[in-house]
Formats: C-alpha cells, sequence, structure tokens
C-alpha cells in the first residue's frame, strides 16, 4: 500500500512568523508618530498575538502544499491573516466575557486594567480603561487581518475569492458570539443541537472552514475540493469544540493552560450542560454551576454530577461521532490521498488533545 508521509510545514510556519514580525514592525513604527501610548497599545497586542500554536496558518499550509500549491511566501501571508483574525476574536471574546486573563497571563484588557490600577484609578474605571483597550486593539488585528490579505501576491480573482472566504468567517463568527451572549439569558439550557449550531458558527467556521478552504483556493483546487473541504472543517469544528467543552471542566490546567473552573463558574452553555439539563442531577448541579463564589470542593461536586449525568460520555460520543464524519467527508476522489493522510492526521490530533 502506497504511503503519504506529510509534507515538511515548518519552512512554511517560519514564514508566517515573518509576516506577523513585519506587520507589527510596520504598525508599531506608524504608532510611535502618533505618540508613546498608542505603541504601548501595539506592544500588547502583539504580546497577545505571540507563542500561539497557529492551528489555523498550518491547516491552510497543509491544505495548500497538498494539493500542489508552490508559493509558500503568498499562503504563509494568507495564513498570517487568519492568524490576525484569531487574535482579533480572541480579545473580543474575553471583552464580551469580562475576562481579563487567558491562559493565565493577563490579555490586552487585563494589562490595561492594571495599568489604569497603578495609575489610582478605582476598581470601576480601571475595568472600563481595560475593557475599552481590548476593544481597540480587536478592531486593530481585523483590519489588519484584511490588509495583511489584500497585499498578498495572488491574482485580483483569487484575492476576491480568498476575501469573500474571510468575510464570510468574521460574518459567521460574529453571529454565533451573538448566540452564544444570548444564550447567557437562557433560564434552563439551550437543545444540544443549537449549542453544536452556535460553536460552529463562532469558532469552526474561521478555525478549519475558512482555512482550509482558502489554502485550496490558493492552490487552484476545483471547486469540489473546495467544497469537501469546508464540510470536512465543519465536522472536525465542532469535534474540535466539544473536546474543548470537556476539557473546559474535566481536562488538566498543567496541560491545557485553561481553567478547569471558569465554564462551571460562568454557568457556560456547552454540550456537557444541555445534556445534564434534562436529567435527575440537574436540580443539584444547576445551583453549582453559574457561581462567581464556586469552591474547588463544588468545582468537583459538579463534575461529579456530570459523569453520573451522562453527559461527559454523551460528548465524548459527539466527539467521536463528528471525527467519523470528518474521516468520510475525506473518503471521495477529489481529495489527493496525500491530502487525505495530512487531514486524518489533524482529526487524531484534534480529538486528543489534552490526553
Amino acid at each position: 500500500m502506497e504511503t503519504h508521509p506529510p509534507l515538511d510545514l515548518s519552512a512554511g510556519q517560519g514564514m508566517v512568523e515573518d509576516v506577523l514580525d513585519r506587520f507589527f514592525e510596520r504598525a508599531k513604527a506608524r504608532a510611535a508618530k502618533l505618540g508613546p501610548s498608542y505603541l504601548s497599545l501595539w506592544q500588547t497586542l502583539e504580546d497577545s498575538t505571540a507563542g500561539g500554536k497557529r492551528v489555523r496558518p498550518r491547516i491552510l499550509l497543509t491544505a495548500y502544499l497538498n494539493l500542489g500549491g508552490t508559493d509558500t511566501a503568498a499562503a504563509a501571508g494568507v495564513g498570517a491573516a487568519f492568524e490576525l483574525l484569531h487574535t482579533a476574536l480572541i480579545v473580543h471574546d474575553d471583552v464580551i466575557d469580562l475576562d481579563f486573563t487567558r491562559r493565565g497571563q493577563e490579555n490586552v484588557s487585563g494589562v490595561y486594567r492594571d495599568l489604569a490600577s497603578s495609575a489610582g484609578a478605582d476598581t470601576g474605571a480601571a475595568r472600563h480603561r481595560g475593557l475599552s483597550a481590548g476593544v481597540i486593539a480587536g478592531d486593530l488585528a481585523l483590519t489588519g487581518a484584511f490588509r495583511l490579505l489584500d497585499r498578498s501576491p495572488v491574482s485580483p480573482e483569487t484575492r476576491l475569492r480568498l476575501a469573500e472566504i474571510l468575510d464570510d468567517a468574521v460574518f459567521a463568527s460574529a453571529g454565533g458570539e451573538l448566540i452564544d451572549v444570548d444564550f447567557s439569558f437562557h433560564p434552563g439550557a439551550p437543545p444540544i443541537d443549537e449549542i453544536l449550531h452556535m460553536e460552529r458558527l463562532k469558532t469552526a467556521v474561521y478555525s478549519f472552514e475558512a482555512p482550509l478552504q482558502a489554502g485550496a483556493v490558493l492552490a487552484g483546487a476545483p471547486d469540489e475540493v473546495v467544497s469537501t473541504l469546508g464540510l470536512y472543517g465543519r465536522d472536525i469544528g465542532i469535534a474540535y469544540q466539544v473536546v474543548d467543552d470537556l476539557l473546559g471542566v474535566f481536562g488538566s490546567e498543567t496541560a491545557t493552560g485553561k481553567s478547569t473552573f471558569s465554564d462551571l463558574r460562568e454557568g457556560k452553555r456547552t454540550v456537557l450542560i444541555s445534556y445534564a439539563s434534562d436529567k435527575p442531577e440537574w436540580a443539584e448541579l444547576s445551583d453549582l454551576i453559574g457561581s462567581p463564589s464556586l469552591t474547588a470542593r463544588g468545582a468537583a461536586r459538579a463534575r461529579e454530577l456530570l459523569v453520573s449525568s451522562g453527559a461527559r460520555d454523551h460528548a465524548r460520543e459527539l466527539v467521536r461521532e463528528y471525527a467519523d464524519r470528518a474521516r468520510q467527508r475525506l473518503d471521495c476522489p477529489a481529495v489527493t490521498p496525500g491530502l487525505r493522510a495530512a487531514l486524518s492526521a489533524v482529526v487524531d490530533d484534534a480529538v486528543n488533545r489534552g490526553r
């Protein structure tokens, strides 16, 4: 049986870092002319972009290179645009969630809240300054994503298609974010299908569907391939988000860098909560989650209830179901053997995180 080893993405990933470095250097040079405080905001935004896993550029490059793309520099520029989009959306998401940290460190809003506090501002004023800075920084990253895309050395026709893909990703994510906000006012928990729909719009589209399709478009792939990769991206993106739901409650903080308290304290509406809301355990569980004063003991009890209700097992089954769907999407003549092997590895990475 012929094997197709994955292509070496390291050169492309290095180029993505170079594109981002040049973007921020130009932006900081412009900002310095307007004043030191604006330069500081750009430096903080750059710091918040550094150190990520670069999931979206890596997925884009995977599709592009395995479909025969040869202009790695052009693909890296588009990949960097998707990374800036990711930065913009998580900065804004933190503002919406009133979060001042991410992965155990101050995010943009947290940095500026602390600066205001150090300058003598009261708690309310400091929070307001921090959140305001987050809105501004997120806007800058969002416009930067489109600026990078516009500078890509591709044909006008390809650039237009890429812009439409990026715009659709922003449009979907904003819709998903609004649905997520609305869920916080839901007296119980929305049905699982509605939660999966929200997670697909909010994250899966811009994280998987759009980068895969952009890589295919850049490589000049047929429309059938572009469409197939979008469907694959939808399924693996949903599986990825359900894994996130599981890690947010049952994961290891050391391994994931994420708190296993925040989702429970927030009362975040996930597939776990939706499933448990229809079980006898809900009477006790609903009194525990959504409380800012949730203790370690209370969180442990909430986890026990999510297990005994069958919610954890059901979420795991959903992951398997959507991962299988994603693999089946690749079982078609339009997908090359090399790309099929590479994207099968993406499935494995997505569902085995935190193990």
